[in-house]
């Protein structure tokens, strides 16, 4: 039997691949931010402690982690934190340089196995060029963490990465992310859709993917994952569904050309604040526009991931919004 350490064990991914991990037979040691979310979260026999690992010195990480045999970070900020200019220095220093750290007091530590939950935008980084991608904070430190971390387990210790969608599920004591988007909608007449769309996963499957990248991933791989293709419309329609208003919002597709001065205002004013969002909201909303799909089969095996209900897994995400 072994034991892995998860970075972040009490958050929405790192409790379920706790559980996931558990299941399979594996020890599970993990750290996280206080406080927990509720008092008997994780399963007994989970060594969990609270705190800052950042926090710590090289000696006591090594230390924590030499009991160990593979490593999940399953933290970090992603692109809905809006940090002071330049967001650019930000996403590195809270994405970048922990991850660098934390990968070779890994291998120090003795650890064979490293596997990162980033971001589906360093995929369509690496996939369409013309965006531009490389210019924004966010996707740009997404490509970087990968890159320090797969230079630090070379020759010694194998480091994936899990390209990561949108998410749906609900956890104990955590409040859906998706709360957001259904706060958007409640009593509005007008709900409008981005004319793309995006990839979806549940979050049980980002637990059998990350099961899967520690038992077969390859060093430097890259897996971006994806049970269910949906557009923003058909999304958006399931939100208003959820909050009982079908008969009283409409759900219009807009074209980027519409939404481009509302997206440039709202650019315009962060930068007024002093604020930077991690991808400009031009950028953002111009990738919104086009579907941004993966083809499932691309790591489903690789990975192991199982069949999901991903639109059952919506409905019961949007119904905890709504509560």
């Amino acid at each position: 039997m072994s034991k892995i350490f998860i970075l972040g064990g009490t958050g929405f991914l790192g409790y379920y691949t706790t559980k996931e991990l558990l299941k399979s037979g594996y020890e599970v040691k993990t750290m996280s931010l206080p406080p927990m979310p509720t008092k008997d979260l994780l399963p007994n026999g989970v060594e969990c402690s609270l705190g800052n690992i950042n926090e710590l010195s090289d000696e006591e990480i090594i230390a924590l982690l030499s009991d160990c045999d593979g490593f999940i970070y399953a933290a970090g900020a992603d692109e809905r934190t809006v940090p002071k200019k330049p967001a650019m220095k930000f996403f590195y220093e809270m994405n970048v340089v922990p991850t660098q750290r934390l990968a070779r007091l890994s291998r120090l530590a003795g650890l064979k196995k490293f596997v990162i939950f980033n971001s589906y935008f360093a995929e369509f980084t690496e996939r369409l060029p013309e965006f531009e991608l490389r210019k924004q904070g966010y996707p740009n430190n997404r490509l970087l963490q990968e890159q320090v971390a797969f230079a630090e387990g070379e020759g010694e210790m194998t480091v994936c990465s899990i390209r990561l969608p949108y998410i749906f599920g609900t956890m104990p004591g955590r409040e859906p992310l998706w709360t957001m988007f259904v706060d958007q909608a409640r009593g509005k007449d007008l709900f409008p859709a981005p004319a793309g769309g995006t990839a979806m996963v549940t979050v049980e499957q980002v637990a059998e993917a990350a099961l899967g990248a520690l038992e077969n991933g390859e060093h430097r791989g890259t897996y971006p994952i994806c049970a269910l293709n949906m557009s923003y419309k058909d999304f958006y329609t399931m939100i208003v569904e959820a909050l009982g208003q079908s008969e009283t919002t409409q759900v219009p597709v807009l074209t980027y050309e519409q939404m481009k001065p509302a997206y440039e205002a709202i650019d315009q004013e962060a930068d007024a604040n002093g604020v930077e969002h991690g991808i400009h909201m031009a950028v953002s909303g111009k990738l919104q526009s086009i579907d941004l799909f993966i083809d499932p089969e691309e790591t489903r095996h690789v990975l192991n991931i199982q069949e999901h209900d991903v639109v059952e897994s919506i409905k019961e995400t949007l119904e905890r919004c709504v509560k």
